[in-house]
């Protein structure tokens, strides 16, 4: 079991008692803005075991991420396997967080530890970040950990409708000089 500790939070293994604010995480239109249809509680519930199918199996993944001092659950954070189909390949951090979590630190706080686990203990020489064009608030805190982005690798995502959610961009950050690691 791997469990990332920072100032402030907790990336751990998922819990049952996690299922109840994920699903309702997912079930938020303003959390979901960015990330495509309302979860219903079923499919909320099977991607926590997905998710924590992935770190049993790779000791990466997304890991439940809770505030330290109250281990209040408020979202994920952690590393994935770009999806096939995608125009390029990689693992790529990403992060989740509840609305009452926004604006505290806590996406950038977790993304840093993510990094520094996937380049420290996973040994990656590259990490990877990709949202869609229209989220600024995921692309800030790609930018406040390091990452950087080409237009160039800008892209339309083969499994978007046709809309806000379809042209993506992508970020990038390096283990070696110049990058995070």
């Amino acid at each position: 079991m791997v469990e990332i500790n920072t100032a402030r939070l907790v990336l751990r293994n998922w819990r049952d008692a996690d299922l109840a604010p994920w699903a309702a995480m997912n079930a938020d239109p303003e959390v979901r803005e960015h990330l495509g249809p309302l979860l219903s509680p079923e499919q909320a519930a099977a991607s926590m075991r997905r998710f924590q199918a992935d770190l049993d199996r790779d000791s990466f993944g997304f890991w439940a991420l809770e505030v330290r001092e109250t281990a209040e659950f408020v979202g994920f954070a952690g590393l994935d396997v770009v999806d096939e189909g995608m125009p390029f390949t990689g693992v790529e951090a990403g992060w989740r967080l509840a609305r009452s979590a926004w604006g505290h630190g806590y996406a950038t706080e977790a993304a840093l530890a993510v990094l520094r686990y996937g380049f420290d203990k996973v040994g990656l020489t590259e990490i990877l970040a990709v949202t869609t064009r229209t989220n600024l608030r995921s692309q800030a805190v790609m930018r406040r950990i390091g990452m950087t982005t080409d237009p160039a690798d800008d892209f339309d995502d083969p499994g978007a409708a046709d809309g806000p959610l379809r042209r993506c961009v992508l970020y990038r950050t390096r283990s070696e000089p110049g990058g995070q690691g």
